[in-house]
């Protein structure tokens, strides 16, 4: 299923897109697309019926802004590094551990809403990835199959990154990833039965029209069990928790001199396979 949540900043409601393409009203019966209902197959079973039935009543799509289609985040994570390809290009060995850092689930927005440029920023910079949200209570995991297992879905991610605050300005990376509005989430959440490998996406990233990203998802150097698997170890993953799993080769930062980092005005695309595409417009804060 393709869960989404629409409507103004704040007040968004569930919805779903059905094979069809047509965007259908979830809000009677379920208030959300949070973890709750991720973690509850009884209720995942009854939107799925209603989807299959064709009577969920149809929203009328025009106009109407598609918000982050997972409300309610606990916590987002973020991977650093892991892809071959992205390591190569900033001439960093690839880690032999996951190299991880937080977003504050504030910065989560919507797949078109428009992305901030933080006053005083240089180096902001793009970063197509794959999101993981956690459909089961994960801690202590034993295995990257035990990992997949507790995966509820998948979306696409921009990881916008400030490279100056993140490198150049002390302390972890967290400077330069927490800048309001630098996660957009969506279009929509995919439940993990639609993607039963997540191992072989493309992902691809357009500036102002420009291709810069063309990876896939096969170029990671942790895959997405493995990754839920390392997480567990170090904190408990509850229902609704996103994992931003990295980028592939392609950011401004491995770019030549002078590198094309984001500037007002500029146009992000992005879009991964089955997950939907994203816009945004980068504009002062």
């Amino acid at each position: 299923m393709k869960l989404l949540r629409v409507g103004p900043v704040g007040s968004e409601r569930p919805a779903l897109l059905d094979q069809d393409g047509t965007l259908r009203d979830l809000s009677g019966l379920i208030t959300d697309v949070d973890g709750a209902v991720l973690a509850d197959d009884s209720v995942l079973s009854r939107v799925r019926a209603a989807a299959e039935s064709g009577e969920l009543p149809v929203l009328d799509a025009e106009g109407l802004r598609i918000g982050a289609p997972v409300g309610r985040i606990g916590k987002i994570v973020g991977i650093g590094l892991n892809y071959f390809g992205h390591a190569a290009e900033i001439g960093a060995e690839p880690p032999a551990e996951p190299i991880l850092f937080l977003k504050a689930a504030d910065t989560a927005g919507g797949p078109d809403d428009t992305v901030l440029i933080p006053r005083g920023s240089v180096k902001t910079d793009w970063e197509a990835e794959l999101g993981v949200v956690i459909g089961s209570t994960a801690r202590y995991l034993d295995s990257a199959e035990q990992g997949l297992a507790h995966v509820g879905g998948y979306l696409l991610v921009n990881d916008v990154s400030e490279r100056e605050f993140q490198i150049e300005r002390g302390g972890t990376w967290d400077k330069g990833k927490n800048c309001e509005t630098f996660t957009p989430l969506g279009p929509w959440l995919v439940t993990a039965d639609e993607i039963p490998d997540p191992q072989v996406l493309d992902v691809k990233l357009w500036v102002n029209g420009e291709l810069k990203q063309d990876g896939n998802t096969a170029d990671q150097i942790f895959p997405v069990g493995e990754v839920v698997r390392y997480l567990s170890r170090f904190m408990t993953l509850y229902p609704g928790d996103v994992i931003v799993t990295g980028t592939p080769a392609g950011v401004a930062m491995g770019q030549p001199e002078p590198k094309p980092y984001l500037r007002a005005g500029d146009v992000v695309e992005l879009e991964i396979e089955g997950l939907g595409r994203q816009r945004q417009e980068f504009k002062g804060a």
